[in-house]
């Protein structure tokens, strides 16, 4: 039982970890929280089922379709809403993130209604045995899709042009306008991956749990602890913290109570702050890359 329900916190965290990632991305360029980053992945969720019902679409071109329209999504809110006030402080930041919540969330709910749906694709329900361990196809599947993705980001950050020039816009955005970097592009790019990551997430959550305008809510709040868990400048200590609350919640849910898998999160951030103000592997006086 007890490789099982490690097995499957891995999968789940590794969800929050590429939620956390976007969230993490979005706040060391722009110094912004985006609220609406679940709401990224819940507008991809219902887009697929768009995709693969009513126009019956194959399933990867359906996540094609979908990484593609999250991936503008992201685009336009920053063209449209961040941009005119990025001088703004942090709070107006803040709150226009939270209307961009709202907005997604009572669009979503009006075309497509506050019902739940089931998302049409379904895994093998046989559960497969790695060393003594049972897990779901479906948790497997996410699993090597998320370790994908992690490959590719870190490959564009560490191989192309834009992706170093997002991390040094990271390290002193006045500096990298100087050297010659758009910055502004740069800003608009990190929102345009943040909406590629949502994409991904939202089409590999949609078959574990079923679609809703409020289906990602939970997930983000647990994105956004592990993110803390980094500092909000560490990609590698985002990870690690979503993947330590994805199973630090699925040993509480199988040996204590189900009703603890949500406060475990939170109970593991207020010990970490309490110890180590700064993050897991955050520090307080340069940023991270």
């Amino acid at each position: 039982m007890l490789g099982q329900l490690i097995l499957s916190g891995i999968a789940t965290g590794s969800l929050y970890a590429l939620t956390a990632i976007a969230v993490v991305l979005v706040f060391r360029n722009t110094r912004t929280i985006n609220l609406a980053q679940g709401d990224f992945a819940m507008v991809g969720a219902f887009l697929g089922i768009y995709f693969l019902k009513q126009l019956g679409f194959s399933y990867y071109t359906t996540v094609l379709l979908v990484v593609a329209s999250t991936t503008l999504l992201g685009v336009a809110v920053e063209w449209l809403i961040m941009r005119p006030i990025a001088k703004s402080d942090w709070l107006t930041l803040f709150t226009a993130t939270i209307g961009v919540f709202y907005i997604l969330t009572g669009v979503m709910g009006w075309i497509w209604g506050r019902d739940t749906k089931a998302f049409p694709v379904n895994f093998d329900p046989t559960p497969i045995d790695l060393g003594g361990a049972l897990i779901s196809m479906g948790h497997l599947y996410n699993i090597g899709w998320a370790l994908a993705i992690g490959v590719v980001l870190y490959w564009f950050f560490n191989h192309t042009k834009q992706g170093i020039a997002m991390r040094a816009v990271t390290d002193d955005p006045e500096i990298a306008h100087l050297m010659g970097i758009p910055v502004k592009f740069i800003v608009m790019l990190t929102w345009g991956v943040a909406g590629f990551i949502a994409g991904f997430v939202g089409i590999l959550i949609a078959p574990i749990i079923y679609v809703s305008p409020e289906m990602m809510d939970e997930v983000l709040v647990k994105a956004y602890v592990a993110a803390v868990f980094g500092g909000l400048y560490s990609i590698r200590g985002a990870v690690i913290g979503a993947l330590m609350i994805g199973v630090a919640e699925n040993l509480a849910g199988g040996y204590l109570d189900s009703s603890l898998k949500t406060s475990t999160a939170f109970i593991m951030i207020v010990v970490l702050l309490a110890f180590r103000p700064q993050g897991l592997i955050g520090v307080q006086k340069r940023r991270e890359i």
